[in-house]
């Protein structure tokens, strides 16, 4: 029965209370007042009918006196009996309670599985949200701290997982320590989409740590000038990331006075890596937590000019390239044997992506000391880069010592990912100089070493090559090397790369292979001449230049007939013969005027 009609019932039977009982109190109540024997309200009604007829006849009381003990015994005789039989009943009666707490439950039980079930099909007839709405509305008590418990378990189990997760940040840092040197622990995305930081915050559900920031922009560094701001002037080169950007103050590797910039700002001014950025930096703030990366707030000048200017610039990818048409003399003087020999055997224009092919100790390091030497003395106005990878350090000091232009190196004993950092940005600084109209000269050395760089730090599951080659390894190698160009309207990027040969490497050899015809000016070094101490040991009928007749002019002719006269000769007899006319004559005119 439904707990109304229990409550009905027990008002028809006179019981008090009962609209403050629960269904069970009904139950025994209205049980308890059906169960009531007439005989205990007749033995009660007997005495007081006794005692009224008692009252007019005391005489006849008096007159039996004998009778009172056998009336009093006959009474204690009853009472036993009664006692006795309600003791013989009490298991019973108990045995009855049980029953009727057993069909309670079973009541109950019933009636939670009819509400259940109408609740059932209520959502199912509803939408979520009038059910979410009905079932705060009903304040179904059960259901909020099932809720609240499975909410903070599943807090406590978010804090584990992030302490677990910070412990195998720093396990990780802690192991591959040489490979982070030029890797700075990346910062909060100032462009994540979803406002939070990504998967980070929505594990975090909502709580932010940072009680610095405004809501919904936790990543974004203020940018902000107030009036006692304290502002400090900040230079360098622009490095864009995947999800942020650094103005790298000390060169083009990372290091600790690097300043943050937002991509938001990047954005605003379209900003491009290897972009040479100048801008203002705030110092944190009193009672401001101290950041690792101080932020720049304010851009005064990109690449010299006004910031909104950059973003009207020549996009480098999408111009056009042409032929070079302006030609890089390398002679210095009479006495520049190298620079001679070098001009005839593989004139360089400007905007010639050249292909120093040679074996080890053949003097690669000498001819890029050579070149660089005369395109400071010939070409004040082009940007000189010398790129050294992987290089000993003494070569890099002799290179700073007597190269008069801008060397940017990687010794060999820094990680891979130092070599490729500092080739990207480097390439990506020549482009924005070209972008601007510049002339630039890139000379690296060498293009196989980066190769294995990239090899080595390649990410696993790609193809693989023979030899153990990630095919993934030589793409970013052939970009560096394909940068090289004449745009038509602008400037011209001009790479010089030395790749290494015969020595033994999978890399080195797959590289060459691939380079191989992606190259308009090809200088080939032998090492028989090197060994026969002959120098610069250039082999003259496996070097040249493609269209060379738009860089010579009228002295094309004359450069022929001089090669075929070399052609029939070996190749030590035909460069020990050039030399000799090298030293017979003041300057390559003249050589070829005698012809």
């Amino acid at each position: 029965m439904l707990l109304a009609d229990l409550k009905s019932m027990a008002g028809g039977l006179g019981i008090k209370g009962s609209g403050s009982m629960k269904k069970a109190q009904l139950v025994d109540a209205i049980k308890a007042a059906q169960a009531q024997p007439a005989l205990p309200t007749e033995t009660r009604e007997q005495p007081r009918r006794a005692e009224v007829k008692a009252e007019p006849q005391p005489e006849r009381r008096e007159r039996q006196p004998e009778r009172q003990p056998e009336r009093q015994e006959r009474q204690e005789r009853q009472e036993r009996q009664e006692r006795q039989e309600r003791q013989e009943r009490q298991p019973e009666r108990q045995e009855r309670q049980r029953d009727q707490q057993k069909d309670q439950q079973k009541d109950q039980q019933k009636d939670q599985q009819a509400q259940r079930d109408q609740q059932a099909q209520r959502d199912r007839q509803q939408s979520r949200p009038q059910r979410d709405q009905q079932g705060n509305q009903q304040g179904n008590q059960q259901r909020d701290q099932q809720r609240d418990g499975q909410q903070q378990r599943d807090q406590q189990r978010d804090q584990q997982r992030d302490g677990q997760q910070q412990r195998d940040q720093q396990r990780d840092q802690q192991r591959n320590q040489p490979q982070q040197s030029q890797r700075e622990p990346e910062p909060v995305d100032a462009d994540d989409e979803d406002g939070e930081g990504g998967r980070r915050s929505r594990r975090r559900r909502g709580r932010d740590r940072d009680r610095t920031r405004q809501p919904g922009s936790r990543s974004e560094p203020d940018t902000t000038i107030l009036d006692d701001d304290v502002l400090v002037p900040a230079a360098g080169i622009l490095d864009v990331l995947d999800n942020y950007a650094f103005v790298r103050t000390s060169g083009y590797l990372p290091g600790v006075d690097d300043v943050y910039l937002s991509l938001s700002m990047v954005r605003r001014y379209g900003l491009r890596r290897g972009d040479a950025v100048v801008g203002q930096v705030r110092q944190p703030r009193e009672g401001e937590r101290k950041e690792k990366f101080n932020p720049m707030v304010r851009i005064d000048a990109v690449n010299g000019a006004d910031p909104d200017a950059a973003k009207n610039r020549v996009d480098f990818t999408t111009a056009t390239p042409v032929h070079p048409r302006e030609r890089l003399r390398l002679e210095t003087g009479a006495d520049d044997v190298v620079g001679r020999v070098l001009d005839l055997a593989a004139p360089v224009g400007k905007g010639q992506r050249g292909l120093i092919v040679a074996p080890a100790r053949s003097g690669r390091t000498t001819i890029l000391q050579a070149v660089a030497a005369a395109v400071t003395a010939n070409s004040p106005e082009a940007h000189l880069m010398v790129v050294l990878v992987d290089e000993r350090p003494e070569e890099v000091t002799d290179f700073q010592r007597s190269v008069k232009g801008e060397v940017i190196a990687s010794t060999f004993d820094r990680p891979p990912a130092d070599h490729t950092t500092v080739a990207e940005l480097a390439i990506e600084r020549a482009k924005r100089l070209v972008e601007l109209g510049h002339d630039v000269v890139v000379l690296l050395d060498g293009l196989t070493r980066l190769g294995r760089a990239y090899n080595l730090t390649a990410s696993t599951g790609g193809r693989t090559l023979a030899g153990g080659v990630d095919a993934a390894s030589l793409y970013p190698t052939k970009r560096f090397f394909g940068a090289a160009r004449t745009l038509e309207d602008g400037g011209s990027l001009t790479v010089l790369a030395t790749a290494l040969v015969d020595s033994g490497s999978a890399v080195d050899e797959l590289l060459v292979e691939e380079l191989t015809g992606t190259e308009n000016l090809l200088l080939r070094l032998s090492g028989d001449l090197a060994e026969a101490r002959v120098f610069p040991a250039v082999d003259l009928a496996q070097s040249g230049t493609r269209h060379e007749a738009a860089l010579l002019g009228t002295r094309a002719a004359a450069l022929d007939r001089l090669r075929t006269r070399l052609a029939a000769k070996t190749p030590e007899e035909a460069l020990r013969e050039l030399l000799d006319r090298i030293a017979r004559t003041g300057s390559n005119d003249e050589l070829l005027a005698s012809v």
